[in-house]
C-alpha cells in the first residue's frame, strides 16, 4: 500500500483491526489507529487478545470502522508487529496525539491515573 492509500485511510475515526486465532478464526476489533510513514500505529493493552493473538502471527487485516466496529470500507490485508524499540513507540504516540488531540491527552491521564500507561503494547501495521 502506498503512502497515500495509507493516508487516505487515516481519514477514517477508527480501524476494524482483525487478528486470527490458533484455530484461524477471525477476531475483529474497533481501534484509533493513525498513519506515519507509510504505516498505520495502534495502542492497546499489553494483555489484551488481539495482543496475544499477533505474537502466535502477525496476520491481519484491516477496514475503516465506526467505534462499534461495523465496517465502512473494504477489508485489507495486514502484517503487524508489536513495537518494542524506543523511537518507534515515540513515533507512534506521535501520530495518534496528533491526530486525535485532546481525546489522546485525556486518555493518557486516566491511564496514569489508573496505572495502564506503563502497560501498553504499540503495534506497527504494514499494509
Amino acid at each position: 500500500m502506498t503512502t497515500a492509500d495509507v493516508t487516505g485511510l487515516d481519514r477514517a475515526r477508527y480501524i476494524s483491526l482483525a487478528t486470527f486465532r490458533q484455530s484461524g478464526a477471525e477476531v475483529a476489533t474497533p481501534v484509533w489507529f493513525a498513519a506515519a510513514d507509510g504505516r498505520l500505529y495502534v495502542f492497546t493493552a499489553e494483555q489484551s487478545g488481539k495482543v496475544k493473538r499477533l505474537r502466535n502471527s502477525p496476520r491481519a487485516r484491516v477496514a475503516p470502522s465506526d467505534g462499534r466496529g461495523w465496517v465502512r470500507g473494504e477489508w485489507r490485508e495486514a502484517t503487524v508487529r508489536i513495537l518494542t524499540e524506543p523511537s518507534a513507540i515515540e513515533r507512534a504516540r506521535a501520530a495518534l496525539q496528533a491526530k486525535y488531540g485532546w481525546q489522546m491527552r485525556l486518555t493518557n491521564l486516566l491511564s496514569r491515573l489508573t496505572g495502564r500507561i506503563n502497560h501498553r503494547a504499540w503495534l506497527e501495521i504494514q499494509i
